[in-house]
C-alpha cells in the first residue's frame, strides 16, 4: 500500500559541505546567463524578418523550452545549496520531476525535429517551404510537446505509485527519477523496466532520426561541386550537431542503457550538465556558429 508522506530531503552533494558556497554561486550563475541568453536570441529573431523561418522558428522554440527546463531545476537547486533548504514537499517532488520529465523529453524530440529540418534544407531544397510549412512547423513543435506530456505522466505516475518510508532522503539535488525510485522501499524492478523501455525507446529513436537526417546531409554536402556551398551547409548544421553530442550523450549515459543509474556522485555531476550547462550554452553555441544570427546582432547593437 502506498505511504503518505509529507515531504522529502534532498541530500546531493551535502557530503561535500566545503563545496556548498561555490555550488549556489555556480547555479546562480548558470540560471541568469540561461534566462539573458535565451531570452536575447528569442528577441534577436523576432526583431529580425529575415529570421522569420522554420530554422528560426525551432530555435526561438528550443530557447523558450530551455528557459522552462533550466526554470524546474537550477532555482530550487540553488536554494538548496545557499541556504541549505533541502527538504521538499511530496507534491512538489512530484511536480518538479512531472515537468522536468516533460521538458526534457521534449527537447530530445525537438533537437530530432531541427535535425530533420535541415535534411529537408540540404537533401530537398527546392520543395523546402513546401515541406517545412508553417502548419507542419507548428504540428511538429505541439507533438513533441505532446510526447513529452506522455512520458513525464508514465514516469511520474509509475514513480509515485511505490511507497515511501525509511529516512525519505533523496540522493540528489533534485526529483529525478532514479533518484526518487532508490528512495522507496518497494520492489522497483518494473518502474526500472519501464524507465528503461519508455526513456531508451524515446533517446534512441530520436537519435536515430538524428543519425539518419546527418548521415543523408553529409553525403549531399560531400557531393556538392562548390567549396563555398559546403562551407554553407556544414555551417548552418554544425551548431546543431554540438548541441546533440552534448544532450545525448550525457541523457543516454544516465538512462537509456541497463544499470544506468551510476554512483550518486556521478549522477548528481552528470546532471548538471543536462540540467543547467546545456541550457546555458545553447544560445552561444547558435550564436557563435551562426553568420546570420551574429550579423542579426550586430545590426540590432548598432541600432
Amino acid at each position: 500500500n502506498h505511504t503518505k508522506i509529507s515531504e522529502f530531503i534532498l541530500v546531493g552533494f551535502k557530503s561535500h559541505p566545503g563545496s556548498q558556497l561555490f555550488l549556489s554561486v555556480l547555479f546562480s550563475t548558470m540560471y541568469a546567463v540561461t534566462v539573458v541568453g535565451n531570452v536575447c536570441m528569442i528577441l534577436i529573431i523576432r526583431m529580425d524578418s529575415k529570421l522569420h523561418t522554420p530554422m528560426y522558428f525551432f530555435l526561438e522554440n528550443l530557447s523558450v523550452l530551455d528557459i522552462c527546463y533550466s526554470s524546474v531545476i537550477t532555482p530550487r537547486a540553488t536554494l538548496v545549496f545557499s541556504l541549505d533548504r533541502r527538504n521538499i514537499s511530496y507534491n512538489g517532488c512530484a511536480s518538479q520531476m512531472f515537468f522536468f520529465s516533460l521538458f526534457g523529453t521534449t527537447e530530445a524530440f525537438f533537437l530530432a525535429v531541427m535535425a530533420y529540418d535541415r535534411f529537408t534544407a540540404i537533401c530537398n531544397p527546392l520543395l523546402y517551404q513546401v515541406i517545412m510549412s508553417k502548419r507542419r512547423c507548428v504540428f511538429m513543435v505541439m507533438a513533441s510537446y505532446l510526447s513529452g506530456c506522455i512520458n513525464c505522466t508514465i514516469q511520474t505516475g509509475f514513480t509515485f505509485s511505490l511507497s515511501f518510508c525509511g529516512p525519505k532522503e533523496i540522493n540528489h539535488f533534485f526529483c529525478d527519477v532514479a533518484a526518487v525510485m532508490h528512495a522507496s522501499c518497494s520492489d522497483t524492478l518494473i518502474n526500472e523496466l519501464v524507465m528503461l523501455a519508455v526513456c531508451g525507446s524515446i533517446i534512441v529513436g530520436t537519435a536515430l532520426v538524428v543519425f539518419i537526417s546527418y548521415g543523408y546531409i553529409i553525403i549531399t554536402i560531400v557531393q556538392m561541386s562548390s567549396a563555398e556551398s559546403r562551407h554553407k551547409a556544414f555551417s548552418t548544421c554544425s551548431s546543431h550537431m554540438m548541441t546533440i553530442c552534448l544532450f545525448f550523450g550525457t541523457v543516454f549515459f544516465m538512462y537509456a542503457q541497463p544499470g544506468a543509474t551510476p554512483s550518486p556522485d556521478k549522477s548528481n555531476t552528470i546532471s548538471i550538465f543536462y540540467t543547467s550547462v546545456i541550457p546555458m550554452l545553447n544560445p552561444f553555441i547558435y550564436t557563435l556558429r551562426n553568420k546570420e544570427v551574429k550579423g542579426s546582432l550586430k545590426k540590432q547593437l548598432k541600432r
